[in-house]
Protein backbone atom coordinates (compact mmCIF):
# COMPACT_ATOMS: atom_id res chain seq x y z
CA UNK A 1 0.00 0.00 0.00
CA UNK A 2 1.33 3.69 -1.03
CA UNK A 3 0.62 6.02 1.81
CA UNK A 4 1.65 9.72 1.71
CA UNK A 5 2.40 11.11 5.03
CA UNK A 6 2.12 15.06 4.97
CA UNK A 7 4.59 16.57 7.58
CA UNK A 8 6.76 13.55 7.45
CA UNK A 9 10.08 14.76 8.32
CA UNK A 10 8.54 16.09 11.91
CA UNK A 11 8.52 14.39 15.26
CA UNK A 12 4.86 12.13 14.53
CA UNK A 13 5.61 12.27 11.22
CA UNK A 14 9.27 10.56 10.45
CA UNK A 15 8.24 8.26 14.11
CA UNK A 16 4.98 7.36 11.70
CA UNK A 17 6.98 6.73 8.45
CA UNK A 18 9.32 4.35 10.13
CA UNK A 19 6.64 2.32 11.51
CA UNK A 20 4.61 2.21 8.25
CA UNK A 21 8.02 1.02 6.57
CA UNK A 22 8.66 -1.28 8.74
CA UNK A 23 5.10 -3.02 8.05
CA UNK A 24 6.16 -3.15 4.27
CA UNK A 25 4.23 -0.20 3.13
CA UNK A 26 5.94 2.05 0.32
CA UNK A 27 5.56 5.15 2.49
CA UNK A 28 6.23 9.25 0.93
CA UNK A 29 7.94 11.26 3.66
CA UNK A 30 6.06 14.53 2.17
CA UNK A 31 7.40 17.99 3.80
CA UNK A 32 8.66 21.44 1.90
CA UNK A 33 12.19 19.75 2.48
CA UNK A 34 11.25 16.68 0.40
CA UNK A 35 9.98 18.83 -2.57
CA UNK A 36 6.23 18.73 -0.81
CA UNK A 37 4.58 21.74 -0.21
CA UNK A 38 0.61 22.18 0.80
CA UNK A 39 0.20 25.82 1.08
CA UNK A 40 1.88 26.05 -2.93
CA UNK A 41 0.61 22.67 -4.21
CA UNK A 42 4.29 22.13 -5.36
CA UNK A 43 4.82 18.53 -5.71
CA UNK A 44 1.46 17.79 -4.29
CA UNK A 45 -0.05 15.47 -7.45
CA UNK A 46 3.27 13.60 -7.87
CA UNK A 47 3.80 12.52 -4.22
CA UNK A 48 -0.36 11.32 -4.30
CA UNK A 49 0.05 9.65 -7.89
CA UNK A 50 -0.80 5.87 -7.01
CA UNK A 51 -1.08 6.64 -2.98
CA UNK A 52 -4.33 4.97 -1.36
CA UNK A 53 -3.84 7.13 2.22
CA UNK A 54 -2.71 10.03 3.41
CA UNK A 55 -1.76 10.97 6.79
CA UNK A 56 -1.87 14.75 7.58
CA UNK A 57 0.50 15.78 10.72
CA UNK A 58 1.82 19.17 8.90
CA UNK A 59 1.82 22.35 11.51
CA UNK A 60 1.78 25.92 10.95
CA UNK A 61 5.80 27.59 10.62
CA UNK A 62 3.28 30.32 12.63
CA UNK A 63 1.32 29.92 15.52
CA UNK A 64 0.21 33.37 14.93
CA UNK A 65 -4.07 33.16 15.15
CA UNK A 66 -4.61 34.47 11.53
CA UNK A 67 -1.78 32.93 9.96
CA UNK A 68 -2.09 29.48 11.74
CA UNK A 69 -5.86 29.85 10.17
CA UNK A 70 -4.56 30.54 6.63
CA UNK A 71 -2.22 27.47 6.92
CA UNK A 72 -4.74 24.98 8.04
CA UNK A 73 -7.20 25.83 5.57
CA UNK A 74 -5.34 26.43 2.72
CA UNK A 75 -3.16 23.35 3.39
CA UNK A 76 -6.22 21.35 3.77
CA UNK A 77 -8.28 22.59 0.86
CA UNK A 78 -5.13 21.66 -1.51
CA UNK A 79 -4.38 18.25 0.28
CA UNK A 80 -8.13 17.25 -0.34
CA UNK A 81 -8.57 18.24 -3.68
CA UNK A 82 -5.39 16.76 -4.99
CA UNK A 83 -6.60 13.36 -3.19
CA UNK A 84 -9.77 13.63 -4.84
CA UNK A 85 -7.94 14.24 -7.99
CA UNK A 86 -5.20 11.33 -7.17
CA UNK A 87 -8.49 8.77 -6.03
CA UNK A 88 -6.99 8.20 -2.28
CA UNK A 89 -9.33 6.19 -0.24
CA UNK A 90 -8.52 7.49 2.95
CA UNK A 91 -7.77 10.81 4.87
CA UNK A 92 -6.18 10.27 8.01
CA UNK A 93 -5.64 13.67 10.03
CA UNK A 94 -3.96 14.57 13.55
CA UNK A 95 -6.14 16.82 15.99
CA UNK A 96 -6.04 17.87 19.42
CA UNK A 97 -8.32 17.21 21.96
CA UNK A 98 -10.06 19.94 23.34
CA UNK A 99 -9.89 21.98 19.83
CA UNK A 100 -14.19 22.33 20.27
CA UNK A 101 -13.84 23.56 23.79
CA UNK A 102 -11.27 26.24 24.36
CA UNK A 103 -12.61 28.60 21.77
CA UNK A 104 -10.33 31.37 22.53
CA UNK A 105 -7.03 29.60 22.01
CA UNK A 106 -6.69 30.81 18.12
CA UNK A 107 -4.29 27.36 17.40
CA UNK A 108 -7.74 25.24 18.51
CA UNK A 109 -9.72 27.60 16.34
CA UNK A 110 -7.76 27.02 13.60
CA UNK A 111 -7.70 23.02 14.28
CA UNK A 112 -11.79 23.09 14.07
CA UNK A 113 -11.62 24.57 10.68
CA UNK A 114 -9.17 21.65 9.94
CA UNK A 115 -11.72 19.56 10.51
CA UNK A 116 -14.67 20.96 9.35
CA UNK A 117 -13.29 21.02 6.05
CA UNK A 118 -12.61 17.68 6.32
CA UNK A 119 -16.09 16.02 7.33
CA UNK A 120 -17.32 18.50 4.57
CA UNK A 121 -15.50 17.42 1.96
CA UNK A 122 -17.18 13.94 1.70
CA UNK A 123 -13.84 11.88 1.20
CA UNK A 124 -13.24 8.61 3.79
CA UNK A 125 -11.53 9.63 6.84
CA UNK A 126 -10.73 9.42 10.22
CA UNK A 127 -9.28 11.84 12.95
CA UNK A 128 -6.93 11.66 15.75
CA UNK A 129 -7.69 13.81 18.08
CA UNK A 130 -5.10 13.67 20.81
CA UNK A 131 -4.23 14.97 24.25
CA UNK A 132 -0.99 17.07 24.62
CA UNK A 133 2.44 15.68 24.46
CA UNK A 134 4.95 15.34 26.85
CA UNK A 135 7.26 17.04 24.97
CA UNK A 136 5.57 19.83 24.67
CA UNK A 137 5.16 20.72 28.79
CA UNK A 138 8.43 22.71 28.33
CA UNK A 139 6.58 24.72 25.91
CA UNK A 140 3.91 25.30 28.18
CA UNK A 141 6.10 26.01 30.74
CA UNK A 142 7.83 28.54 29.01
CA UNK A 143 4.70 30.21 27.58
CA UNK A 144 3.02 30.94 31.13
CA UNK A 145 6.20 32.46 32.93
CA UNK A 146 6.14 35.88 33.78
CA UNK A 147 8.77 38.60 33.21
CA UNK A 148 10.76 37.41 37.00
CA UNK A 149 10.43 33.59 35.62
CA UNK A 150 7.99 32.88 37.77
CA UNK A 151 6.02 30.19 35.82
CA UNK A 152 2.31 30.41 36.22
CA UNK A 153 0.16 27.45 35.12
CA UNK A 154 -3.60 26.72 35.36
CA UNK A 155 -4.11 23.32 38.07
CA UNK A 156 -6.66 21.94 35.92
CA UNK A 157 -6.17 18.23 34.80
CA UNK A 158 -4.13 17.51 31.74
CA UNK A 159 -4.15 13.68 30.50
CA UNK A 160 -0.37 13.76 28.74
CA UNK A 161 0.88 11.42 26.01
CA UNK A 162 3.75 10.58 24.71
CA UNK A 163 4.56 11.48 21.14
CA UNK A 164 5.31 8.03 20.25
CA UNK A 165 2.27 6.31 20.91
CA UNK A 166 0.42 9.10 19.35
CA UNK A 167 2.62 7.85 16.10
CA UNK A 168 1.64 3.92 17.27
CA UNK A 169 -2.50 4.72 16.83
CA UNK A 170 -1.93 6.75 13.73
CA UNK A 171 0.26 3.93 12.04
CA UNK A 172 -2.26 1.86 12.63
CA UNK A 173 -5.39 3.66 11.65
CA UNK A 174 -3.57 4.69 8.57
CA UNK A 175 -3.77 0.95 7.30
CA UNK A 176 -7.14 0.65 8.81
CA UNK A 177 -10.75 1.16 7.01
CA UNK A 178 -11.78 5.08 7.54
CA UNK A 179 -13.84 5.59 10.26
CA UNK A 180 -15.37 8.62 9.24
CA UNK A 181 -15.70 10.09 12.66
CA UNK A 182 -13.31 11.22 15.58
CA UNK A 183 -10.96 8.53 17.12
CA UNK A 184 -9.72 10.16 20.63
CA UNK A 185 -6.48 9.19 22.04
CA UNK A 186 -4.92 10.14 25.50
CA UNK A 187 -2.25 8.83 28.26
CA UNK A 188 -2.93 6.87 31.32
CA UNK A 189 -3.06 9.63 34.19
CA UNK A 190 -4.88 12.84 34.31
CA UNK A 191 -2.62 15.48 36.15
CA UNK A 192 -2.80 19.14 37.29
CA UNK A 193 -1.19 21.00 35.07
CA UNK A 194 1.43 23.12 37.48
CA UNK A 195 1.88 19.71 38.98
CA UNK A 196 3.25 17.86 35.69
CA UNK A 197 5.28 21.15 34.42
CA UNK A 198 6.66 21.31 38.08
CA UNK A 199 7.83 17.48 37.82
CA UNK A 200 9.15 17.60 34.07
CA UNK A 201 10.84 20.97 34.93
CA UNK A 202 12.93 19.27 37.99
CA UNK A 203 13.70 16.29 36.29
CA UNK A 204 15.64 18.69 33.63
CA UNK A 205 17.10 20.59 36.70
CA UNK A 206 14.95 23.70 35.60
CA UNK A 207 14.93 25.65 39.45
CA UNK A 208 12.14 28.20 37.95
CA UNK A 209 9.35 28.33 40.63
CA UNK A 210 5.45 26.88 39.18
CA UNK A 211 2.71 28.58 40.94
CA UNK A 212 -0.96 27.17 40.46
CA UNK A 213 -3.33 30.16 39.11
CA UNK A 214 -6.74 28.85 38.46
CA UNK A 215 -6.97 32.11 35.99
CA UNK A 216 -3.45 31.48 34.24
CA UNK A 217 -4.45 31.18 30.86
CA UNK A 218 -3.32 28.45 28.56
CA UNK A 219 -2.55 30.02 24.72
CA UNK A 220 -5.32 32.04 25.43
CA UNK A 221 -8.34 29.92 27.37
CA UNK A 222 -8.76 29.60 31.04
CA UNK A 223 -8.73 25.53 31.73
CA UNK A 224 -11.53 23.28 33.73
CA UNK A 225 -10.47 19.81 34.80
CA UNK A 226 -12.42 18.67 31.59
CA UNK A 227 -10.53 21.43 28.87
CA UNK A 228 -7.75 19.27 27.80
CA UNK A 229 -8.67 15.61 28.74
CA UNK A 230 -9.88 12.62 26.25
CA UNK A 231 -13.98 11.27 27.07
CA UNK A 232 -14.80 8.38 28.26
CA UNK A 233 -14.34 5.26 26.15
CA UNK A 234 -11.25 7.26 24.58
CA UNK A 235 -8.22 4.73 23.72
CA UNK A 236 -5.06 4.85 25.86
CA UNK A 237 -1.75 5.32 25.47
CA UNK A 238 0.74 3.14 27.74
CA UNK A 239 3.29 5.54 28.97
CA UNK A 240 3.38 7.02 32.03
CA UNK A 241 5.49 10.09 33.07
CA UNK A 242 7.93 8.30 34.76
CA UNK A 243 8.59 6.04 32.23
CA UNK A 244 8.42 8.97 29.53
CA UNK A 245 11.10 11.14 31.68
CA UNK A 246 13.41 8.30 31.97
CA UNK A 247 13.32 7.53 28.53
CA UNK A 248 14.09 11.58 27.68
CA UNK A 249 16.79 12.23 29.92
CA UNK A 250 18.46 9.01 28.78
CA UNK A 251 18.36 10.19 25.39
CA UNK A 252 19.24 13.86 26.71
Amino acid sequence: MKIVVIGGTGLIGSNIVSRLRQQGHETVAASPGTGVNTLTGQGLAEALTGAQVVVDVSNSPSFEDRAVLSFFETSTRNLLAAEAAAGVKHHVALSIVGTDRLPDNGYFRAKVAQEKLIRASRRPYTLLRATQFFEFIGGIADAGADADGTIRLSPALIQPIAADDVSAVLAELAVGAPVNGIVEVGGPERLPLDALAREVLAARGDTREVVADVHARYFGSELDDRSLVAAPGARTGPTRLHHWLGRSLANA
